[in-house]
């Protein structure tokens, strides 16, 4: 038993050597120091707020764009398609904001060409700071939202902030143009989901007097009537006619 006490303490008095040995002739390890920015004489953490900030601003950049471009029309006019035809998820969602995507880059190509040639190629060049990029950017923006925004829409929200009348359509500030833009766009998807729908209806009505005079109360209108709108739909080739639709409203 004394053997083995021994042992064990001139063990652990070896691995104690050992450990003073190697940290007493071991390097220092360097000290390494991550910062993002050119740091020019910024104050401890802006740096990190403004990551912070970027990081927020793109995560509703998405929804930003939904509400300035083309987009709401042409999606919410494709879901009324849909609905008016009865045909559940066909065409899928992804197709219905796939082709609302693609029509939106379509529509918006001119003025998305002139924000890149004022705001976006001048600032990656260098010649304008960001806050001048920003201002050129926003110009060709507010001219497409202003020319399909409603009047009222935009008094509405004028008045709101009781902000003064405008000499051009540059001087009105985004959080105003933005909103009434948006509602502008609703009311005339809406429209033009009404209209879409009528033709439709129609056919769902003859169905339904038909088959009550028939008799047959048991059998789903809807399964009569599907077949008959699908067939009236592409016979006139609706989807053509949608989207041209779509098209020559933005036109104007």
């Amino acid at each position: 038993m004394m053997k083995n006490k021994w042992w064990i303490a001139i063990v652990t008095v070896q691995l104690l050597a050992m450990l003073f040995h190697n940290q007493a002739f071991a390097e220092p390890l360097p000290d390494v120091s991550i910062n993002i920015g050119d740091g020019g004489g910024e104050a401890p953490g802006t740096s990190a707020l403004s990551i912070l900030l970027l990081i927020t601003v793109l995560s509703i950049a998405p929804a930003i764009m939904v509400l300035m471009t083309s987009f709401t029309r042409i999606v919410i006019v494709l879901g009324f398609v849909r609905t008016s035809l009865g045909t559940q998820q066909m065409p899928p969602n992804q197709v219905l904001i796939g082709l609302a995507m693609f029509l939106t880059f379509f529509i918006m190509a001119p003025t998305f060409s002139q924000v890149n040639d004022v705001a976006l190629q001048p600032y990656l060049k260098g010649e304008i700071s960001q806050t001048k990029a920003f201002e050129q950017a926003s110009i060709p923006m507010k001219k497409f939202m202003f020319s399909h925004t409603r009047e009222k829409d935009l008094l509405l929200f004028m008045n709101y902030t009781k902000t003064e009348k405008p000499a051009t359509f540059e001087d009105i500030p985004l959080t105003v143009l933005v909103p009434a833009y948006a509602i502008s766009e609703l009311k005339t998807a809406f429209q033009m989901g009404f209209m879409i729908f009528i033709p439709f209806l129609i056919i769902d009505m003859i169905v339904a007097s038909t088959l009550m005079a028939m008799g047959m109360m048991m059998l789903p209108p809807v399964m009569i009537s599907l077949p008959f709108k699908l067939l009236l739909f592409v016979l006139v080739d609706g989807w053509y006619l949608i989207v041209k639709s779509l098209l020559l409203s933005f036109s104007t």
